[in-house]
């Protein structure tokens, strides 16, 4: 009987001279990169920002004149502040100039950053010149504008025909109104830089739809490059709230809360009331309102405009 022995065949393996391919990356190591990258600015975060909130915090509860030991007081400085006439005329001024701001800006930051997303002659040029305010501080703008705006020495001065008087701080109506020019004319330029890229990522094929079905230019802004821009619009909608809510240095320095209280919004308030009259503790009792007052307007604008549950193709690493 013979026996007939096979020997097993190699197995399949790629020709000499075919080049390999490389093996395929594991997915196993691809992830979102581990707490110790955001040590660093988690630290320099707590430091800088959760620290002195939790200090002012605990200082709205306390007398201090910033020199003897602070007394604990309770909520004495809160109950002061609810029956204070200046402190709710404060807050009704700092609504005030912050939904001027952003009405102002939002469709001036839109306008302009679209258009400076095109392609248009000189468009590099002109959008470099417009785009001079963002590099100047408020403290800068506001002494530039103080200036400018001079009743004696100004622009005012020498066009009594358009400005009257020429005293655009004298009256709250006027001086509300330059606070919120000069704050449109400082900030739009950024929100105008949040629209430019957000209008430089719209894909252009559903404009070359749009005009094969025959839409002009206002039809495709409104149709699709508004839509497009929900969530820039969202973003900057919130940075403007919250700038709103904050702002200091313009009223420092072009009115003082002047004439009179007429200007005195809350974060001037809470200067005048803690480094002028050395009342710490109802300083910090007014900083802590505002921290939450924009916590809680961010929070809403949030919850309302759906931005929480907007969710992108590429966001993030599963």
């Amino acid at each position: 009987m013979t026996t007939q022995t096979t020997s097993a065949r190699p197995a399949a393996g790629p020709r000499e001279g075919t080049p390999r391919r490389p093996p395929a990356p594991s997915t196993s190591k691809v992830g979102r990169p581990g707490f110790a990258w955001a040590l660093p600015a988690a630290v320099f975060f707590t430091l800088f920002a959760i620290v002195p909130l939790i200090m002012v915090a605990v200082l709205s509860f306390m007398s201090w004149d910033g020199i003897s030991p602070p007394e604990f007081v309770g909520t004495d400085n809160w109950s002061r502040l609810a029956d204070d006439p200046v402190m709710l005329e404060s807050v009704w001024l700092t609504l005030l100039l912050t939904a001027l701001g952003v009405v102002l800006q939002t469709p001036l930051s839109i306008l302009l950053g679209v258009w400076a997303a095109g392609y248009q002659r000189n468009r590099a040029v002109l959008s470099v010149v417009y785009f001079v305010p963002l590099l100047l501080s408020a403290t800068a703008v506001s002494v530039l504008w103080r200036a400018l705006l001079d009743p004696n020495f100004g622009i005012p001065a020498s066009a009594g025909w358009l400005f009257g008087d020429g005293n655009l701080f004298g009256e709250q109506a006027t001086a509300i109104g330059v606070l919120a020019f000069v704050s449109t004319w400082q900030f739009t330029p950024f929100h105008t830089l949040i629209y430019q890229g957000a209008a430089r990522a719209v894909p252009q094929v559903l404009y070359q739809a749009a005009e094969i079905d025959g839409a002009g230019r206002y039809r495709q802004f409104f149709h699709i490059t508004l839509p497009q821009l929900r969530t820039s619009m969202i973003t900057s909608m919130i940075l403007m709230t919250v700038g709103g809510l904050t702002t200091f240095e313009t009223v420092l320095i072009l009115t003082q809360g002047g004439p009179g209280t007429d200007t005195t919004i809350s974060a001037y308030y809470m200067y005048d009331t803690a480094f002028k009259s050395f009342d710490y503790g109802t300083g910090s009792a007014i900083a802590l309102a505002l921290v939450v007052a924009a916590t809680v307007v961010s929070l809403v604008v949030v919850r309302l405009s759906g931005y929480d549950k907007m969710r992108g193709s590429t966001e993030g690493v599963s």
